[in-house]
C-alpha cells in the first residue's frame, strides 16, 4: 500500500505528510477536549495516531531506499539479480528506476567479462594445444617437419595472432587513442585485395566481387576499412556452408558507400541482429563462431567513420551492410 506514489515530487510528499499529521493531531485534540478526556490521555493518543497515520502513508517514500541498500549489499558480493520496486513518481522512484539500470548494466558487464574469459581461453587453447601436439611429436621424431605440418603450425599461430590484433584494438577503442587517417581509396581493387586474403583462410567456399560503379572511388582509413572488411569475410566464409559463395558488394548510395557481405550459411536470427555487434556476442554457440570481436570491431570501424553497420533482413543466408560516408575528415 502506498497511497503517495502517484505524487510527482518529494517535497509535496512531504508537505502533505506535514499537513496531514498536523490535522489529525488537531482533530484528536479537539475530540478528546469536548469529551473532557485529561490532556495528559488526548497527547499520548494523538501522537500514537499521528506515528501510525505516518508509517501508512510514508511507507512508499522510505522502502525504496531500503530495497537499494540490500540491493546494493548483494551487488557487492557480486549478485546483481535483485532489482528495487519502482512505482513512486517522485524523485526517489526515479532514483530507483537508476539503480535497477545501473544493475542490469554491472550484470552485462559481468556477464561479458565471464564470456571474455570462457571464449579467449577457448581461442588460446585450441592453437596452443594444436602447436604443443606437434611440437611433442617434432621433438619425438614421431612426424618429420615437411611442407604439410608447418603450414599447420604456422595457420595456428596466425590465429593466435588474429586473437592478440583483436584484443589490441578493442584495448585502443577502450582508451580513446584511435583515429581515422583517410584517404583516397579505389574500391574495386580495394575489395579483390581483401578476397585474395580471404581465399588464405582455406573456407571450401568461392568469393565474388561486384563494384558500382566500376571506377567507384571512397575517401577512407584504409587500415580501418580493411579490418571491417576482412572480418565480414571470415565471418562469412566460417559459416557459409561447403561450396557456397560469399558475395561482396560494394556500390554508391544514401549519401556514401554501401558495402555489402552476403553468405549462404544459417544466418542470424531476428532477435539476435542487434546484439551480435556487442563484443564477446556470436549468433550461435558452436565452437566456429569464434570469440565475438569481430563484428564489434566492424562496427567500431563504422562509427569512426560517422557511419552504419546492420544486419539486413533476407531469406536465406546472412546479409551484413555498411554505409560509409563519401567524405571523410580525420576522427580522434
Amino acid at each position: 500500500m502506498r497511497p503517495l506514489d502517484r505524487l510527482h515530487s518529494i517535497r509535496t510528499k512531504l508537505g502533505l505528510l506535514i499537513a496531514v499529521t498536523v490535522a489529525l493531531t488537531a482533530v484528536v485534540s479537539v475530540v478528546a477536549t469536548e469529551r473532557g478526556v485529561s490532556p495528559w490521555v488526548t497527547v499520548p493518543v494523538a501522537v500514537v495516531v499521528a506515528l501510525a497515520v505516518t508509517q501508512v502513508l510514508a511507507r512508499g517514500m522510505t522502502s525504496p531506499l531500503r530495497e537499494m541498500t540490500a540491493a546494493a549489499r548483494r551487488m557487492a558480493t557480486g549478485d546483481y539479480s535483485q532489482q528495487v520496486t519502482a512505482t513512486s513518481q517522485d524523485e526517489v522512484g526515479e532514483l530507483a528506476r537508476t539503480f535497477n539500470a545501473m544493475a542490469a548494466d554491472l550484470a552485462l558487464v559481468d556477464r561479458q567479462r565471464r564470456d571474455l574469459v570462457a571464449n579467449v581461453s577457448h581461442e588460446l587453447r585450441t592453437p596452443v594445444s594444436a602447436l604443443r601436439a606437434l611440437l611433442e611429436n617434432l621433438v619425438d621424431g614421431v612426424v618429420r617437419p615437411d611442407a604439410e605440418r608447418l603450414q599447420v603450425a604456422l595457420t595456428q599461430t596466425e590465429r593466435l595472432g588474429r586473437l592478440v590484433t583483436d584484443l589490441l584494438d578493442l584495448s585502443r577503442l577502450d582508451a580513446g587513442l584511435s583515429q581515422l587517417n583517410p584517404s583516397r581509396l579505389a574500391v574495386r581493387p580495394f575489395l579483390q585485395d581483401a578476397v585474395k586474403e580471404a581465399r588464405l583462410a582455406e573456407h571450401p567456399v568461392r568469393y565474388a566481387v561486384e563494384v558500382d560503379p566500376f571506377d567507384l572511388v571512397v575517401v577512407a582509413d584504409r587500415a580501418r576499412l580493411h579490418q571491417l572488411l576482412a572480418n565480414l569475410l571470415d565471418n562469412a566464409g566460417r559459416h557459409s556452408p561447403v561450396g557456397g559463395t560469399v558475395r561482396a558488394r560494394a556500390y554508391r548510395g544514401n549519401g556514401g558507400m554501401i558495402l555489402e557481405v552476403a553468405d549462404q550459411g544459417p544466418g542470424i536470427a531476428p532477435e539476435e541482429r542487434e546484439q551480435v555487434f556487442e563484443r564477446f556476442t556470436t549468433g550461435d554457440s558452436s565452437a566456429e563462431s569464434g570469440t565475438g570481436l569481430g563484428l564489434a570491431i566492424a562496427r567500431w570501424v563504422t562509427d569512426l567513420h560517422s557511419g552504419s553497420i546492420e544486419v539486413v533482413d533476407r531469406p536465406r543466408g546472412c546479409l551484413i551492410r555498411a554505409r560509409i560516408p563519401l567524405t571523410q575528415e580525420v576522427t580522434a
